[in-house]
């Protein structure tokens, strides 16, 4: 445990600090990859239900019994919804449609709808409708009867696309412009529930096209509340480190350590690559006396889901070691979907417990964990259905010391991408003979070793935080560092070449995108440049292989987890040229060896000539803050361009090939000295070139003082740190002139540009909006600098470019 940690557990019991200190905008417990991945998005580990980063529900539930009294330490009551009106994707129905305008009163339950036809929902014109809809309007009501009107909670469940106005019984419960991507639950107000009657009520619903795609799918659906009599434990401290999450409470005369560890120690790729993290509870006496305990965790079958209304079915298994749980959907589609916001829906889930560990384990439904744990009913294995909780339950004993409950939560998708056709296992079972099993097994046996090294590279990362930029850097890699590892997938490619994929979430979804590989690699750079080779070798062989024909990289290999192909609808020709070469001579530069560049010289060169052509004075196009919109004459892309041409000399010397090294070292230096012409506007340099009343944040600039290339003169440096100086807002650097918002990642560099005092004076505002923000997802590397409010991206791998002083510094 860090020092700082034990530190400021002794200011808590002397009263120095109040027990709450935020540390990050969420927590991260379970992380592995893009869909193994689970997430606290609150301070306290049991004020709400624990999710998936997109945030969906994915619960994990912790209990303990003490004396008798049941108090919950961990996670929410998962929201349980029971159809009582249900949509197409539970049960068929059949429903009233027009595509004309009815008039006024079309929404009341006494409206003539006989003329109306009768059609089988879902309605769409893409994804999985029964009825074709191609129309601008839909008008939609469904009559339905109730067999009782009293309920706990009621939701309205809606898929829609577009906008949409939705009536119950002439009551406007919903509106909405825009669409959603699955169904949302929204609930409906207790005034109208009142107003339902057993028989003749309606929903209805209008909903219109703006653009694209066509959706309409609706349902009611009730929540019920628990009965279970439990209390909450008082959480006193909570600790957020590299490979760890750690928590204390309280539940009555019991400490509790709860103690989250996914151990992605990139030293050491089989360990990093098993899909297997550790949940442990530690309980002790905090007055001195003995006590009954007994402690229950719980995992939800959503988390092999997509939607919760997925039928998923369940078995118990054991090793040599363990006894453990199973679950997955009966479905089981293989990689047969793709997009940002999905969860996994193949594979299967394991809750696994050492036999030693005297405990018993059940699957039930869901809504009835806590309770039946709680009144000390019997768990009674229910094998299928939806909405499951997969138990385990401890022995209850009497305790006078220290008493650890460990369980592993494990995940085999049997098959992670679909790379040009090939299906690809995962890297711990790249050739099929392995088996999750045995990889639990292996997670067990090398536990307390496993600990030993994530608490010393917990330590190590720390303290080389410190030393680079302080104690908030330091606090902000730790936010950073399961979250970038996580938003990638580990596998070989059909050639045994390494690949370590990155899903852009909450972007768009593409898989291996090149401008979301660039802001990341500061991070595998340092721990392992394997890793950044993974990353860049799916984008070399697209293009060596003749699949991509342009005399410059693709933006990405497809939607994640399919990657066949390009599917951005623009390509990004400088950008990503730039970034493939600067990233080669990052990895010659990391391992001293240019046998990396060696084997891609012919990609390299072709990229790079593209540069020397194109790059120095680009024309209108995206960069990777595509988010802003296209430019022409952009001087940070120029920039890139630059620093491109220089890469390319520096591995040319590192080859032996010293007058293509001093040729295209010459030709950087040269197009430094113009851009600084082009760019000039008196005080700082432009955003465009033919505009010199704009100014943008120059981050590119920053593998010049990295690889130490000396492309462009000190004076560029000073000039933009001094300029962007007077710029600063609260919540930091805005990105450029045309918006309040920045890019954390971009800032991080930019702060690198400077020596120590510049980096604090640039980076910090990037802690203080980390435990500021009211958006409580993953760590957004998109945000206004003036408010602190999350602009948008959440849970990316871009925040290893936070690492960029780090590398500067070990690289110096």
């Amino acid at each position: 445990m860090k020092q700082r940690f034990l530190f400021a557990l002794s200011l808590l019991v002397s009263g120095f600090i109040t027990a709450q200190q935020r540390q990050a905008p969420a927590y991260p417990l379970i992380a592995h990859d893009p869909n193994f991945s689970i997430w606290s998005f609150g301070d306290k580990i049991n004020e709400s239900t624990t999710v998936h980063w997109t945030g969906n529900d994915q619960s994990l539930v912790g209990l303990i019994k003490v004396d008798g009294k049941t108090y919950r330490f961990l996670g929410s009551e998962a929201r349980n919804y029971e159809e009582v009106v249900p949509a197409a994707n539970n049960k068929s129905y059949t429903v009233k449609i027009s595509e004309s305008n009815p008039g006024s009163g079309w929404e009341k339950p006494d409206f003539n709808d006989k003329s109306w036809k009768s059609k089988k929902a879902p309605f769409g014109d893409n994804g999985k409708y029964k009825t074709k809809w191609s129309s601008d309007d839909l008008w939609y009501r469904r009559a339905f009867d109730l067999k009782s009107t009293k309920f706990d909670e009621l939701y309205l469940k809606l898929h829609h696309d577009d906008n949409v106005v939705v009536y119950l019984n002439g009551e406007q419960i919903f509106k909405k412009e825009g669409w959603n991507h699955e169904f949302d639950y929204i609930k409906i107000d207790k005034a109208v529930q009142q107003k339902l009657k057993k028989k003749g009520n309606v929903l209805a619903i209008h909903v219109k096209n703006t653009a694209g795609g066509r959706f309409l799918d609706a349902g009611l659906v009730e929540v019920k509340e628990t009965k279970a009599k439990v209390l909450v434990a008082e959480q006193t401290a909570v600790d957020l480190r590299a490979t760890q999450t750690e928590y204390q409470l309280k539940a009555g005369g019991i400490a509790i350590d709860l103690t989250f560890t996914s151990p992605l120690l990139m030293d050491d790729l089989d360990l990093m690559a098993r899909p297997v993290s550790y949940i442990s509870v530690k309980t002790r006496p905090n007055d001195g006396k003995s006590h009954k305990v007994q402690v229950y965790l719980g995992a939800a079958s959503a988390i092999a889901v997509n939607e919760s209304s997925q039928e998923v079915t369940s078995e118990k298994g054991s090793t040599k070691d363990l006894d453990f749980l199973k679950a997955g959907t009966v479905e089981q589609p293989i990689l047969e979907k793709k997009g940002d916001n999905l969860r996994i829906d193949w594979g299967y889930m394991y809750f696994a417990v050492p036999k030693s560990a005297n405990a018993s384990q059940s699957v039930t439904a869901a809504s009835e964990a806590t309770a039946n744990f709680a009144s000390g009913k019997d768990m009674k294995t229910k094998a299928k259905g939806t909405n499951l909780m997969l138990n385990t339950v401890f022995a209850e004993e009497t305790i006078s010391g220290e008493k650890e409950y460990m369980v592993m939560l494990g995940y085999d998708d049997i098959y992670s991408i679909n790379y040009f056709g090939n299906k690809l296992r995962p890297w711990w079972n790249i050739d099929g003979k392995n088996t999750i099993e045995a990889e639990l097994e292996k997670a067990y046996t090398e536990y307390d070793d496993v600990l030993d090294k994530c608490e010393d590279f917990n330590e190590k990362l720390y303290e080389d935080g410190v030393k680079a930029g302080g104690k908030k850097y330091a606090e902000v890699l730790e936010i950073a560092y399961r979250q970038a590892i996580a938003a990638h997938k580990l596998t070989k490619s059909p050639d045994g070449e390494i690949l370590f994929l990155s899903k852009e979430n909450f972007s768009n979804g593409s898989i291996n995108t090149v401008d979301v590989t660039y802001p990341s690699a500061p991070l595998f750079l340092i721990y392992n440049p394997d890793l950044l080779k993974g990353m860049l070798n799916g984008i070399f062989y697209y293009s060596e292989s003749g699949k991509w024909k342009k005399p410059f990289p693709a933006h990405d290999l497809g939607t994640y987890p399919i990657a066949t192909g390009q599917t951005y609808g623009e390509d990004m020709p400088v950008e990503e040229s730039g970034n493939m070469v600067v990233l080669t001579a990052a990895i010659v530069m990391a391992e001293d060896d240019a046998s990396y560049a060696k084997k891609h010289w012919e990609s390299l060169t072709e990229w790079t000539k593209y540069l020397t052509e194109a790059g120095l004075d680009p024309a209108n196009q995206l960069s990777t803050d595509d988010f802003s919109g296209h430019l022409a004459r952009n001087a940070n892309l120029a920039v890139k361009a630059i620093m491109g041409v220089g890469s390319y000399g520096y591995m040319a010397d590192k080859l032996g090939e010293k007058a293509v090294a001093q040729e295209y070292t010459t030709k950087a230096r040269n197009m430094a000295k113009e851009w600084m012409e082009l760019a000039d506007a008196g005080d700082h340099y432009a955003l465009t070139y033919d505009d010199k009343s704009t100014w943008s944040q120059k981050y590119n600039l920053v593998w010049d003082k990295v690889m130490d290339l000396e492309i462009f003169p000190q004076e560029v440096f000073d000039t933009e740190l001094a300029y962007y100086k007077k710029k600063q807002n609260e919540y930091g650097l805005p990105l450029d002139n045309r918006a309040d918002y920045t890019k954390s990642d971009w800032v991080y560099w930019t702060a690198s540009l400077g020596d120590d005092t510049s980096f604090r004076y640039f980076g910090d505002p990037m802690y203080k909006f980390a435990v500021e923000t009211k958006n409580r997802v993953p760590m957004s590397d998109w945000h206004y600098t003036s408010s602190g409010d999350q602009r948008g991206f959440q849970a990316r791998s871009v925040v290893g470019g936070y690492y960029i002083k780090l590398l500067k510094d070990k690289w110096e």
